[in-house]
């Protein structure tokens, strides 16, 4: 590996660093200029509204390490922008959502399991129970997530294995997340998170619809849901 490559990999791991941390505190800056009217009515623990923050939080963050590993190895330029926009977009709306738990004085993560604040009977939960949360074994993650070895694998690939399976484990991260997105929308008690939570409908539509595209460009099938 040249110098020179070397060294561009290095500054680009640098402004990704700085990159995330500008739009985490322009989304936590964003989070605190919460309208008033809703600032007034705080959610409980157990509400839609912090239980989406909490849960799309730890959702978000996986999406980010992925972009992040995408950006700094891939020298694919679409598959660069996109995990660019990825990181940068997600990370921001994580500076909102924590902005947010901040202000109602609620943890920054999800105490227990995931995905309580859905209704039991909704079509969105994950095998018809929530997702587990913690150390246990048997603990299940949040649809879509990927696994620890699957990242593993993501962080040993290189050139169009990388980008193949940063597509494949970005897609599948993006359609797990979806219902939840659809429940805040739907659900949530405040204004603005039912706002956020529709923004990353769309926004995540699009770029799964591109994922999708992309790796039918390359051959490659769209990895089923875990």
């Amino acid at each position: 590996m040249s110098d020179g490559f070397s060294q561009g990999s290095g500054q680009r791991r640098i402004l990704v660093a700085l990159g995330i941390i500008a739009a985490l505190a322009i989304g936590f800056l964003v989070g605190f200029l919460i309208p008033r009217g809703d600032a007034q009515e705080v959610p409980a623990a157990d509400s839609v509204a912090v239980g989406f923050s909490q849960d799309m939080s730890v959702h978000h963050n996986q999406a980010i390490e992925m972009a992040s590993i995408a950006l700094t190895r891939s020298t694919d330029q679409r598959v660069q922008n996109l995990a660019y926009d990825i990181l940068t977009t997600q990370q921001n709306q994580v500076g909102q959502m924590q902005g947010w738990l901040t202000l109602w004085n609620q943890a920054p993560l999800p105490p227990g399991e995931y995905m309580t604040w859905m209704s039991d009977d909704s079509e969105t939960m994950h095998d018809g129970h929530a997702a587990g949360h913690g150390s246990s074994a048997a603990a299940v993650p949040m649809p879509g997530m990927a696994t620890s070895q699957e990242l593993a694998a993501l962080r040993a690939a290189s050139g169009p294995e990388l980008d193949v399976l940063f597509l494949q484990l970005m897609l599948r991260h993006h359609q797990g997340g979806l219902p939840m997105m659809e429940y805040g929308a739907e659900h949530g008690e405040v204004a603005a998170v039912r706002t956020l939570a529709q923004t990353m409908v769309d926004t995540q539509t699009g770029e799964s619809e591109l994922m999708t595209a992309m790796l039918a460009e390359r051959g490659a099938q769209p990895l089923p849901m875990n």
